[in-house]
């Protein structure tokens, strides 16, 4: 779009938005009709020169999370009260809920690690824009090649480095390898190092929480995995991943051939982490949840009422049995 084009769209969506003119008061101001106003201000809206966010009101359920903070031991649980929201809205309002906990952890000089997916997508699409001196986004695993490229690592990295006035670094692989040879020499090329070495600075990683329920697991989806791999994991006694480091439900990892191929930040690495927030809701990722507890791949946790009343249920019956 031409620039002189741009600026006209966007003169008219802020004598609109900003300040609150009629459409009939912008098309007396510069000539056009009101019906041409509407047209320039839906094309605003289409090329991203305007972006609009709804600011719901984030409902939590404090008793809840204190309660989490004890039995998963965390650092800080948030709860987002669900109501009869369906699964699209329940993300965005973790996403929103996230980006506040994320940014509550701004400083100069961070260095922010990410992994991919939905709800890290709904997180990066609610953060602010800031101006962080220093700042470093990471993205700490291999790119999925997913339909939807907005939810993927690099994306989602070079996102979240430009609203807050950061650099970032992608990791320029796929996520799975063939196998584990050709992983190991793909992790040694010298311009894969050059990000893997920044995986110890990471001070704050703002990961997903993976499912291997066939309905809701992303990797699935994404086509990485298909039904007799993921079959292989959940035979093995997967329930979850964080970063696709699959876990059982006590947070032992599991290994198998497949596993073994995974391109991405080491289990290791991920837990001596400062801050590991996992965003994650819905009925399937509750026991992912709190495996990756178990499994010290997240110390924050934002979750819904949902996930986080099936997680204490069964805790509970862990105990009674």
């Amino acid at each position: 779009m031409e620039t002189q084009r741009v600026e006209l769209l966007a003169r008219i969506a802020e004598m609109y938005f900003e300040q609150n003119l009629t459409q009939s008061q912008i098309a007396q101001k510069v000539g056009y009709s009101r019906s041409m106003i509407s047209r320039m201000i839906s094309e605003a809206r289409e090329h991203n020169i305007v972006e609009i966010r709804i600011h719901y009101p984030l409902q939590r359920l404090t008793e809840m999370e204190s309660w989490l903070v004890q039995a998963l031991q965390l650092k800080e649980v948030r709860v987002v009260q669900r109501g009869a929201l369906n699964h699209a809205e329940m993300l965005r309002r973790l996403g929103a809920m996230a980006a506040l906990l994320l940014e509550e952890h701004l400083r100069d000089y961070l260095t922010i690690g990410t992994s991919w997916g939905t709800a890290v997508f709904e997180t990066v699409n609610a953060v602010r824009d800031h101006t962080i001196e220093g700042l470093r986004v990471i993205q700490m695993i291999g790119s999925l090649g997913t339909p939807n490229p907005d939810i993927d690592g690099p994306e989602l990295a070079r996102r979240l480095a430009r609203l807050l006035g950061g650099q970032y670094a992608t990791l320029p692989l796929p996520l799975i390898v063939d196998s584990p040879i050709t992983r190991q020499a793909l992790m040694n090329a010298p311009h894969v190092q050059r990000v893997t070495a920044q995986f110890k600075q990471i001070d704050l990683a703002l990961v997903g929480v993976g499912t291997v329920d066939y309905e809701f697991s992303s990797l699935l989806r994404a086509g990485y995995l298909d039904y007799s791999q993921l079959e292989s994991l959940r035979q093995a006694g997967a329930v979850g991943d964080v970063c696709a480091i699959h876990f059982d439900i006590q947070g032992n990892l599991i290994d198998t051939p497949l596993t073994r191929c995974i391109v991405g930040i080491d289990d290791s690495t991920l837990r001596s982490i400062p801050v590991r927030i996992g965003v994650a809701g819905g009925q399937s990722k509750a026991l992912p949840i709190l495996a990756a507890s178990r499994a010290g791949f997240i110390n924050y946790l934002v979750t819904d009422e949902i996930a986080a009343r099936r997680i204490q249920k069964t805790i509970e019956g862990e105990k009674a049995s």
